[in-house]
């Protein structure tokens, strides 16, 4: 048996600053996307990409023609989030900044870095315009996170300006845009105050199924989480106490 070879290790800091040098750069580049509302055009490496996410290797499975290929547009995946998807790729690291809100492509340490961001600095993201052009897909996971650092009452409001924006570039109702995520947003945890406002904003402009509004009712009225789906009734880490939470027999996070 031959005896093992020798295995020889280089440095990672060189060659992630040489693949961190091929971000966005059209040299050798052989595919280009053009990114957000904005349209930025921005480049990139079909071999790279395809090798390290599953997302691309799909979306650039088919080979290109003779001659200039066209780009691959990305309209509602905001260019800064979309320029960070691609550092990760490339380096294996990413920075990410109170302003921004990462997409994900099916990235898993990626996807669970950018969470744990976000469940941090809440407060910070919801009012970013990152926040607004998420999709429904990506919004979905964070309202059913237990651990964000914000009260329900602003992840309402937060999540009506996002089904707002939504209505006016889909030129769709703002209810039928919040149809997909809607149901995560807790309203048993609201004070009784705060739900008829809720109920009379919701008249005026609807957001949230009206059966939505009668299950957190019930919940106030038996006093009781059992009222309704025990995830909707747990407070989250931001969750600002109030009295009737003690009747939901869930404890703060």
């Amino acid at each position: 048996m031959e005896p093992p070879g020798l295995v020889v290790h280089g440095e990672a800091a060189p060659f992630s600053t040489a693949l961190r040098s091929l971000i966005n750069n059209p040299r050798y580049s052989d595919v280009r996307f053009v990114v957000g509302q904005e349209q930025r055009e921005v480049f990139a490496h079909r071999c790279l990409l395809a090798c390290r996410c599953n997302f691309f290797q799909r979306l650039l499975g088919v080979e290109p023609g003779s001659g200039v290929p066209s780009p691959v547009v990305l309209s509602t995946v905001p260019a800064e989030a979309f320029l960070a998807v691609l550092e990760f790729l490339y380096t294996n690291s990413v920075q990410l900044h109170h302003h921004s809100v990462a997409v994900t492509f099916g990235l898993g340490p990626l996807q669970e870095h950018c969470m744990a961001f976000i469940e941090a600095h809440s407060q910070e993201v919801l009012r970013t315009r990152g926040f607004l052009e998420l999709s429904a897909t990506a919004l979905l996971p964070l309202l059913r996170s237990d651990k964000l650092c914000v009260d329900e009452a602003e992840l309402i409001r937060a999540a009506r300006s996002w089904a707002r924006v939504g209505a006016a570039v889909l030129e769709r109702p703002v209810a039928e845009v919040a149809a997909p995520v809607v149901r995560e947003l807790r309203l048993a945890l609201l004070a009784p105050a705060e739900l008829s406002a809720l109920e009379e904003q919701n008249r005026q402009e609807p957001l949230i199924p009206v059966e939505q509004i009668v299950e957190a009712w019930k919940c106030h009225a038996l006093r009781s989480g059992d009222a309704v789906r025990s995830a909707l009734c747990r407070c989250r880490s931001g969750t600002v106490p109030r009295e009737h939470h003690r009747f939901l027999d869930l404890p703060f996070k």
